[in-house]
């Protein structure tokens, strides 16, 4: 992988040899294109493939702070949009999550990080310039999300089979009510196992260690808003297709170990094509009929009391008056 190639160095006028070059020598360049240089010229391509993990680590953190704030603060307009209310992760809980999974970027993630390093410079993803169009962007990251669900779904829903359950995945599922940070409170072979979808968009097509830091963080932060524990309306993900959400993913944490369905990451399509949203749409139509029967209760509760206001007053109930029209 050539973060910084040689066209760039080239480019820049000898400036990363020492060379006394700067961005007055490159007039082609875009203001973005600018400022890349300008931030990497002193950088190795190594050096500069190390910030993966950083920008991964603190996009994580970043992401998942917003939630816990509200968890912590249980504000009665965001407890609405709570998906389990009343059902909160104690302090104990709490610490050792957030233990456990910056033990797992530490010793896991980290680690492999720099031992992949020959493997993404062999795969050709690049820092060199021109930076990637929005469309390339946009079109690579849909192609990645495509792939890491995919992915995942089938490995996941291994994950919740015999063995694999019993001596790996039974670690995510200590909870029945997520929350924003458990995203990634795994067994650290879970961890390295479903790292497999996540990195094989990127290792397919080829693309800018740009897209690969902001591909790692959207991946990140649709993990903690499935965790979060909240369902907001306003939420941007609900305009994708076919997006599953919070809701979606907070079932499958709610039934625990025995849940056998509801496995993608991100989307519904393959759990429907599977056969495997089937408790999740007869929860769904249960709840929903649930709340008809209630609607209809309350307006003939409504009906009742209006019949009864009446009758204090001398008039006919409204079914009486009905019958003589």
């Amino acid at each position: 992988m050539m973060l910084l190639s040689s066209e760039v160095a080239k480019a820049m006028g000898g400036m990363r040899e020492g060379g006394g070059g700067g961005l007055g020598v490159v007039g082609n360049l875009t203001w973005a294109e600018a400022q890349w240089v300008q931030i990497t010229s002193g950088w190795s391509d190594f050096q500069l493939y190390c910030c993966t993990f950083w920008i991964l680590l603190a996009g994580y953190i970043l992401g998942a702070l917003p939630y816990m704030i509200l968890d912590y603060l249980r504000i009665p307009f965001f407890e609405m949009y709570r998906l389990q209310p009343g059902f909160y992760n104690d302090g104990r809980t709490i610490f050792k999550c957030c233990r456990d999974v910056m033990l797992v970027f530490f010793t896991t993630v980290l680690p492999l990080q720099l031992l992949s390093y020959p493997y993404f410079k062999v795969s050709g993803i690049t820092g060199a310039l021109p930076l990637p169009s929005l469309t390339t962007v946009v079109l690579q990251l849909a192609v990645f999300f495509i792939i890491e669900d995919f992915g995942n779904y089938w490995i996941h829903r291994w994950f919740h089979n015999g063995w694999a359950y019993k001596y790996f995945h039974y670690k995510h599922h200590e909870f029945t009510t997520p929350m924003s940070f458990a995203a990634s409170y795994a067994h650290p072979v879970e961890v390295l196992v479903l790292g497999i979808p996540t990195l094989a968009g990127p290792a397919i097509v080829k693309c800018h260690v740009l897209t690969l830091w902001l591909w790692i963080n959207l991946r990140n932060w649709e993990a903690l808003e499935t965790h979060s524990g909240y369902d907001f309306p306003w939420a941007l993900t609900k305009l994708i297709p076919f997006y599953g959400g919070a809701e979606y993913h907070d079932y499958h944490h709610l039934i625990g170990g025995k849940s056998q369905g509801n496995f993608a990451s991100v989307f519904t399509y393959c759990d429907w094509l599977y056969g495997t949203d089937k408790g999740y749409r007869f929860r769904k139509e249960f709840e929903l009929k649930k709340m008809r029967e209630m609607a209809m209760a309350q307006e003939q509760g409504k009906m009742e009391a209006s019949d009864g206001h009446n009758l204090a007053n001398g008039s006919l109930p409204v079914e009486e008056k009905k019958k003589q029209v």
